[in-house]
């Protein structure tokens, strides 16, 4: 039997697609039949007494410890089986359709990336670490809602379509660097990639939220156009600058005993273009200077979006391990077995 049939035998027997991560441990089932082999071996080469009366004896019929005198061997040869499934990590696929229709947003995630975004005026932590664990907490409340990702420092990129697979999202969130991207702060191409997702959007609630900590340097489209194409398509933007401007700490290095070392540094920021961009769109403009105040500046978002249904059809897939459930017996059998060896089963010399 090849490893592929074992999978599909076991699979038949949980009544589940399985799959092995580790088919060449099923090489260990050739002990088996061997320890069987071995167990019935001993039993024939068992020493025994002479007896005068042995022929008479023989007529007696043994009693049902006899004739089930393999059954402590036996049940720890079913634990060593078990235990030769069990490392070659059976893993079931279970499929799961996802909702076909949900209520919720539309929502896009622009997310600044400039180095500007290691300042720490957010202490103990710099600002992206605090908007990337807000972000991600907004992410997981927002179970009805598909959400995009864009990121953007002198150019911008789409990092994640509009979805539901919200556990995608956040660990795309959470790998996110500033100074990943050449260095600049795009907001214009930012927002023009943002809107070019929501383009065909069948939501009645379309949102951009920006979240950057400067001003616009870079990129090919100006911040005020790309406002004004997110308004003739219905699109809001809601703007959250991130920090308290001016003179903020930055790191530029480590000290000899591996401690961060700030020195003092300022970035341009433009609160006035942001609330502009808001104005024109119809959304709102927000400052954060803390972890609560950029919490609040994401729940503001919501509370001025309509819901609308969404239709997303498709299935998401999941592993499940196995190796627990054949452990499980494996153990109980061979505890089982040795506790049976104790008793009327011991054998003697």
């Amino acid at each position: 039997m090849t490893a592929s049939d074992a999978a599909a035998a076991l699979g038949r027997a949980l009544d589940l697609p399985v799959h092995l991560s580790r088919p060449w441990a099923l090489v260990l089932l050739a002990a088996v039949p061997l320890a069987w082999a071995a167990l019935l071996l001993e039993h024939r080469r068992a020493p025994r007494l002479s007896h005068p009366r042995a022929a008479t004896l023989r007529r007696v019929a043994p009693g049902w410890i006899a004739r089930w005198w393999w059954l402590p061997q036996g049940l720890v040869v079913a634990a060593l089986a078990l235990l030769s499934l069990a490392l070659a990590r059976p893993r079931s696929l279970e499929r799961e359709a996802l909702p076909t229709s949900v209520l919720g947003i539309d929502i896009v995630i622009a997310f600044d990336l400039s180095t500007s975004m290691r300042a720490a005026d957010f202490q103990p932590e710099d600002r992206i670490h605090v908007a990337r664990e807000v972000l991600k907490d907004f992410i997981g409340r927002r179970r009805t809602d598909r959400i995009g990702l864009v990121v953007f420092a002198l150019d911008a990129y789409t990092a994640c379509p509009l979805t539901l697979d919200h556990a995608l999202l956040r660990g795309l969130v959470d790998g996110l660097r500033a100074g990943a991207i050449e260095d600049g702060t795009a907001i214009g191409n930012a927002l023009a990639t943002a809107v070019n997702r929501l383009r065909d959007s069948d939501a009645q609630s379309k949102t951009v939220v920006l979240i950057t900590d400067g001003d616009n340097n870079a990129g090919q489209v100006s911040p005020l156009e790309a406002a004004r194409l997110a308004q003739a398509l219905g699109i809001r933007v809601f703007p959250i600058l991130v920090g308290k401007g001016g003179l903020v700490p930055y790191p530029v290095g480590t000290d000899l005993f591996g401690r961060p070392v700030y020195q003092p540094r300022e970035y341009p920021v433009n609160p006035e273009l942001l609330k502009t961009i808001a104005r024109i769109t119809g959304g709102t403009y927000a400052s954060a200077t803390d972890r609560s105040t950029l919490e609040h500046g994401l729940e503001d978002v919501l509370d001025r979006m309509e819901k609308t249904r969404l239709v997303e059809v498709g299935a998401s897939s999941r592993e499940r391990e196995l190796f627990e459930e054949l452990l499980r017996p494996a153990f109980w059998l061979a505890a089982l077995g040795m506790a049976f060896a104790a008793t009327r089963w011991r054998s003697f010399p």
